[in-house]
């Protein structure tokens, strides 16, 4: 991975990981204002007040996110980040949570040089199987 992926990689993971540790002002600091979160296919998201009460509700579960593989391609300031990936998860009442995707994310470079998503397609999969 070239520097510049590997920039575009780090975005994604510090996301995950504040999304895993319940730091949900961190989890939108990964975000543009006005970016579009994919929580359920073909029900695109793009309200900051509705992302953070969608992140918030989602991490009291406690999810557990691992990656199979990623995948980055750049054209100037903009990037793609494609990543399968799996989730384990427990509901209060103890129920198991597992689920799986395919990944899909637009990134965008910010004149500071930092990356920040701007679609965040968790659901890539889901014209696979229509």
């Amino acid at each position: 991975m070239t520097v510049e992926q590997q920039n575009v990689l780090n975005t994604i993971q510090r996301m995950t990981k504040a999304f895993e540790n319940k730091d949900i002002d961190k989890v939108i600091s990964c975000y543009e204002s006005n970016s579009v979160v994919v929580f359920e296919p073909e029900l695109p998201v793009s309200n900051t007040n509705t992302l953070r009460e969608m992140f918030t509700g989602m991490s009291q579960v406690n999810p557990v996110f691992t990656y199979s593989g990623h995948e980055v391609f750049i054209a100037g300031d903009i990037a793609t980040h494609i990543a399968p990936w799996e989730m384990t998860a427990k509901t209060q009442d103890g129920t198991q949570i597992k689920q799986s995707g395919l990944s899909i994310a637009v990134l965008r470079k910010q004149k500071s040089g930092e990356w920040l998503l701007v679609i965040d397609n968790p659901h890539g999969q889901f014209l696979m199987k229509k």
